[in-house]
């Protein structure tokens, strides 16, 4: 049977997927078969595996950091909500329906069996199961029937550590404050406490430590320094969404109301002096070098907003010589219409951005598939793309029809007959807009760095050669093995094991 830690959090990023990940590839460089777990997700950034189901991107993060193939059994529920009040739910990979909250709350202890039969699959693989919580284990609204918190550590019989984000303040009254409001039993499970997102001059804090490790009669395990790691992050209160620093290159992601799926971008974010700057500001967009219009959880009112807001007019005068990108539903928005005959999306029929002859149609069932591809026969601005291999997803509901006075750039690799195919609507291009279904296109085989090499270009400015630069998937390895560091230097890890029943 595998051991088990559980990682909980006082508060929605503390930094609980950041330490699991962490734990995930320290476990693995010991030695051990590691595989992450999270019951319950909320989040609008997914992804999808190779059986075409679709998970969670945490469970996915950390997936890369334990060095094992993403499978949707590390996150059975996935919720992405499509309003305040209510989420699309998804159960072992599949859309199992809308449902208001309220609805949701009253039938996910239906789900049980489903996660355990997803958690007794892990152990059937690893010798260890980092399983990451969900908020706070402290929403006394909650507790009742609770699957991703305590609840869960119940039915694993797993101990948990608790972890704290000092760099919002008031982290000892986060940590007690948590403490306080479990149950007995509950609290018997939290063997210990993480500091995170410490600044400064550790010895400062060390009264604090001492006083809520007598407090709370559970010792500190770790005081965490603010990693600066670049690892994606799914949460919506991440910085990158609110950092409006300029670089020598700047590439603006409007950000849509649903925006979804922001993790696509990543790889431009680590390329030196380049920006990515999400905005949702019209004046923000005159003096951009690309503008990518990102997925969206609803194509419709998005658009609707982009019309009403004035980024439509501020994109369509921007695309007379400027580049613009879309991905996903900002693909779908770039084309004459999007109609919703089956009440996906409330249902109706709107004008789109009318920069690419495209008509898209939301269907009924979600396309979910893994993508192998190449770009072939892109012209305009990024012709310098031409060759490279595709290595992504796609997720929508919906089909678009591209006219043939419009250029599709992306021919998927199916075997049919030894032959290898184009599919009409993946992807298009129309001067300098283009646009694309999948997503991870720009995660692979250094499109971003020849995308930036233009974007240079077309503005008399160097950043120097790409061509040494590791391709995204080996510069996230390297800071996998940056953040494992981190952990081993400032947590003890001799305690965790023995949590575990391991030393």
């Amino acid at each position: 049977m595998a051991k088990v830690i559980m990682v909980q959090g006082t508060m929605s990023n503390a930094g609980k997927s950041l330490v699991a990940a962490g734990l995930c590839r320290v476990f693995r460089q010991d030695g051990y078969r590691v595989a992450p777990f999270k019951s319950q997700n909320m989040a609008l950034n997914s992804y999808i595996t190779k059986e075409g189901l679709e998970m969670g991107r945490a469970q996915v993060v950390q997936a890369e950091a334990a060095g094992i193939e993403p499978q949707v059994c590390m996150n059975p529920i996935l919720l992405k909500p499509t309003n305040d009040i209510g989420s699309q739910v998804i159960v072992n990979g599949e859309v199992l329906g809308n449902m208001p909250a309220r609805e949701y709350f009253k039938y996910k202890t239906k789900l049980i069996p489903d996660i355990m039969k997803a958690y007794r699959k892990l152990e059937e693989q690893a010798d260890i199961i980092v399983v990451e919580g969900a908020g706070s284990p402290a929403e006394i609204n909650l507790r009742d029937n609770d699957i991703v918190n305590m609840g869960l550590a119940e039915m694993l019989d797993a101990p948990v550590i608790l972890v704290g984000d000092i760099d919002r303040g008031g982290v000892f009254a986060q940590l007690l404050g948590t403490i306080m409001l479990v149950s007995d039993d509950e609290r018997a499970r939290i063997k210990g406490l993480v500091i995170n997102k410490f600044r400064g001059d550790k010895t400062i804090l060390d009264p604090g430590v001492e006083m809520i490790t007598e407090r709370a009669e559970i010792p500190v395990v770790g005081v965490l320094p603010y990693i600066r790691v670049s690892i994606d992050d799914e949460d919506s209160l991440s910085g990158r969404l609110t950092s409006s620093q300029k670089g020598i290159i700047n590439i603006v992601v409007i950000r849509l109301p649903r925006l979804s799926n922001f993790t696509d971008f990543s790889a431009f974010e680590q390329v030196e002096g380049v920006k990515v700057i999400y905005t949702d500001k019209p004046q923000e967009i005159e003096n951009a070098d690309m503008v990518i219009l990102p997925g969206s959880k609803n194509t419709i009112d998005d658009l609707r907003w982009l019309r009403e807001s004035g980024l439509e007019a501020a994109i369509k005068k921007y695309s007379k010589t400027g580049i613009v990108f879309g991905v996903c539903g900002g693909y779908q928005m770039l084309g004459n219409t999007v109609n919703d005959p089956y009440g996906v999306e409330g249902g109706g029929k709107i004008r789109g951005l009318e920069l690419i002859d495209m008509e898209t149609t939301l269907k009924k069932e979600k396309i979910r598939t893994r993508i192998r591809a190449q770009v072939k026969g892109a012209g305009g601005a990024l012709s310098k793309i031409n060759g490279c291999m595709v290595d992504g997803y796609e997720i929508h509901m919906g089909e678009s029809i591209v006219d043939g006075k419009n250029g599709t750039f992306i021919e998927k690799i199916i075997s049919q007959n030894g032959q290898d195919h184009i599919e009409k609507g993946i992807s298009a291009w129309n001067g300098n807009v283009y646009g694309t279904y999948i997503h991870g296109i720009f995660d692979s085989d250094g499109i971003a760095h020849r995308i930036i090499d233009v974007l240079a270009e077309r503005k008399g400015v160097s950043l120097g050669k790409n061509e040494d630069a590791p391709d995204y998937r080996q510069f996230k390895e390297m800071q996998y093995d940056i953040l494992a560091d981190m952990i081993r230097e400032n947590m003890d890890m001799e305690a965790i094991y023995k949590m575990m029943g391991m030393r």
